[in-house]
């Protein structure tokens, strides 16, 4: 039972570095859809993986899935919301880095695609409630 919670969590891991590593190329490298889109489609799925890497896998406090990939989302939308009133000028952030993660730019498009995003991880909740262990 351990050993299958194991490998998920290290499943889980390589998904979150292989994400990781394709937001960091887009950021780079990409322009136009993929860097509009296609990266804010892949950050909600990013930060769900990073999470459920971490967390219990069926956490005893929550029955119902989709717990975490709901959570991911109101983050996702909160920060899209921070974005409408310019939270990186409001805090005085001129780090692009840091400027380029918390986002600069408002997009109600941007709460699509993180709607697009979310519903693979959904798929992985349903899929962990039926076929995971409840205990670690």
């Amino acid at each position: 039972m351990k050993e299958t919670v194991s490998n998920l969590r290290f499943g889980m891991g390589l998904t979150a570095l292989f994400l990781l590593i394709t937001e960091l190329i887009i950021g780079i490298k990409a322009t136009g859809w993929i860097r509009s889109y296609l990266g804010d489609i892949l950050v909600v799925m990013l930060i769900y993986s990073t999470v459920r890497t971490i967390t219990p896998v069926k956490p005893d406090y929550c029955r119902m899935c989709g717990f975490l990939p709901t959570l991911v989302l109101l983050f996702a939308i909160i920060v899209e919301g921070l974005q409408f009133f310019n939270i990186a000028d409001l805090l005085g952030i001129r780090n692009e880095i840091l400027r380029t993660v918390i986002g600069t730019s408002f997009s109600a498009f941007d709460i699509f695609c993180y709607i697009i995003g979310i519903i693979p991880c959904y798929i992985a909740e349903i899929y962990l409630k039926r076929n995971v262990p409840s205990k670690e």
